[in-house]
């Protein structure tokens, strides 16, 4: 990874860089965890990209509560946050680092609108078919608990799960238009902080009968 788009920065995201990604009409961004329950797992690392490739990984400190600079970021409405599977990152953000996220765009969900030929939704598949990319999700299971030692193949991995979903966001938004799925998809993500506020009140199946 070449030093000049790539940065580390711990506990919060430095002002170069918040100036930087302030600019931006949109972010990708992605978050690294001890598990998959944001009430119980710790959140460990925040990664965002920018339309140029520039890429910053935010340790998070056992115990942290904020990150004033990054919370003034995913909370602007100026800026577009890109996630893949929103519903866990957002929690995990909200739940740790109490940002409420907005505005907000799914990769996954708008997937699932727009790939209907497929079952196959997750970010390798997406980056596979759209970008003829190959992820390595090696590092994906590793322990992400010592952020101040992450080995340069799950910086590599953290990088990687931001660095193309501008790409493929754009073109699932061609395909959603192209289907007239396009506000449908909006919809969908307007929902998710009440569904992310179900979710840490530990709710199931509210909507069932």
């Amino acid at each position: 990874m070449s030093q000049e788009n790539f940065q580390v920065c711990d506990r919060d995201l430095s002002p170069e860089w918040l100036e930087r990604y302030q600019k931006c009409d949109r972010l990708a961004v992605d978050t690294e965890t001890m598990g998959l329950l944001p009430i119980r797992d710790r959140l460990c690392l925040v990664q965002l990209c920018d339309e140029q490739g520039f890429v910053c990984a935010i340790r998070i400190a056992r115990g942290q509560t904020d990150a004033p600079n990054l919370k003034r970021l995913l909370e602007s409405e100026q800026v577009l946050k890109i996630f893949h599977f929103a519903r866990f990152d957002v929690a995990m953000l909200r739940h740790h680092l109490n940002i409420t996220v907005n505005p907000i765009f799914c990769t996954k969900i708008a997937s699932k609108l727009a790939r209907t030929y497929t079952n196959r939704h997750g970010l390798k598949d997406l980056v596979n078919e759209l970008e003829q990319i190959e992820l390595d999700k090696t590092a994906q299971s590793s322990d992400w608990g010592n952020a101040e030692n992450l080995s340069e193949q799950q910086l590599s991995y953290a990088a990687n799960d931001v660095r193309y979903l501008i790409n493929v966001q754009q073109k699932l938004v061609k395909m959603l238009e192209r289907e007239e799925r396009l506000e449908l998809a909006h919809q969908c993500f307007n929902s998710l902080p009440v569904i992310v506020s179900l979710d840490l009140l530990q709710y199931q199946g509210v909507f069932e009968h």
